[in-house]
């Protein structure tokens, strides 16, 4: 099971330095499991989960496997992009082809670095992706609504239903709002994320900051910050130079180049994790002698299709999942002193995965 988190931005406010420090990044973890550049602006990186590494050592596996995250740098946008302006249509293509967005927003002033509206205002820039986003959708859902119409008056249950919701984000829309503002029953949500609306992803704002600004921000990130808590969407400071040369330094240069910038981790694995909750995913573990694992799921995946993602056959022939919660097998010593003292449970069919559970699966085909 892939996830997508597509990188987006205007044009030099630093989105490719992000994505060109992942990649490296991640290359140079490749040493220890498997990683591949699908193509020049798609890449998979590690998501850090310290209780992987944890695990491990309890369990002594011989080799430990984290979950991942694709990442996927989309060309820069510029005003102008719904009609075509640009890479237009290209960059509407590829934002439609992820699973969540993060605008990249410059929040640092550099005479050397031309902002291609001619000024820095991150909040303004935004706007700008939002409204083109915007713009797409609008166009879309009333072309689409237009062709439904009939059938929907002709009494068919289903497209009365999908005429219904989209008029109703139809009004969203008209209103200057994206479609992720609309309010969407529980019922509703799964036809909802079937209208493949730009603007019905989920959103993270990324402010890149100067070197300066790294740990505390500045009166640009302040902005953005606000507009973050005012949507309920999730935001983070990261400075796109800093993690250029981090992503050149091994693990013992890293740590103490931080250390001089009064930082605790590279804003790579908080972008990498913001990314990962933006996404709404949760982990589990696999463990034994040979290797320790995590997978990702969604939030709420009940246990069957939990063990589809490790094989299809786990799904198909389920029994039951042993479950142990990672505190009870970190605190135990392992799975067997954790079933000796009555924390490995045995979950049917119904049972919802949580995140950090380590589960065995039991399945007969």
């Amino acid at each position: 099971m892939g996830f997508k988190c597509g990188i987006v931005g205007l044009p030099n406010v630093g989105k490719s330095t992000l994505f060109n420090a992942l990649t490296r990044t991640a290359a140079a973890q490749a040493q220890n499991y498997p990683f591949c550049t699908i193509e020049p602006n798609v890449g998979e990186v590690a998501v850090p989960d310290p209780r992987l590494y944890q695990i491990s050592d309890v369990a002594k596996s011989k080799e430990i496997v984290p979950t991942r995250l694709t990442f996927v740098d989309i060309a820069g946008l510029v005003r102008g992009a719904s009609k075509g302006e640009g890479l237009g249509n290209q960059f509407l293509a590829h934002i439609r082809e992820v699973d969540a967005i993060a605008f990249v927003l410059r929040c640092f002033e550099d005479s050397d670095i031309t902002h291609v509206e001619g000024r820095i205002d991150p909040i303004a820039d935004a706007e700008i992706i939002d409204t083109e986003l915007m713009l797409a959708d609008l166009e879309s859902l009333e072309r689409r609504a237009q062709a439904l119409e009939k059938r929907a008056k002709g009494g068919e249950k289903e497209a009365r239903e999908t005429y219904a919701l989209m008029q109703q984000v139809l009004v969203v829309l008209r209103e200057g709002k994206p479609a992720r503002a609309a309010q969407i029953e529980d019922d509703e949500r799964r036809a909802f994320r079937a209208l493949n609306l730009l603007t019905s992803k989920p959103v993270l704002y990324v402010c890149n900051v100067d070197e300066a600004s790294s740990a505390t921000g500045n009166a640009f990130s302040d902005k953005v910050v606000a507009k973050a808590e005012e949507e309920g969407a999730g935001v983070i400071l990261i400075c796109a130079e800093i993690e250029a040369e981090l992503a050149q330094l091994d693990e013992a240069e890293q740590s103490e180049y931080l250390e001089t910038l009064g930082l605790a981790e590279p804003g790579l694995n908080r972008l990498i994790r913001a990314g990962y909750e933006l996404l709404d995913l949760v982990t589990f573990f696999t463990s034994g002698p040979n290797e320790s694992r995590a997978w990702t799921v969604r939030r709420n995946t009940k246990a069957p299709k939990a063990a589809a993602v490790i094989h299809t056959d786990f799904e198909r022939g389920f029994i039951r999942a042993e479950t142990i919660a990672v505190d009870d097998f970190l605190a135990l010593g392992g799975e067997a002193r954790a079933k000796e003292a009555g924390k490995m449970r045995a979950e049917g069919r119904d049972y919802t995965v949580k995140d950090g559970d380590i589960i065995l699966f039991r399945f007969n085909v």
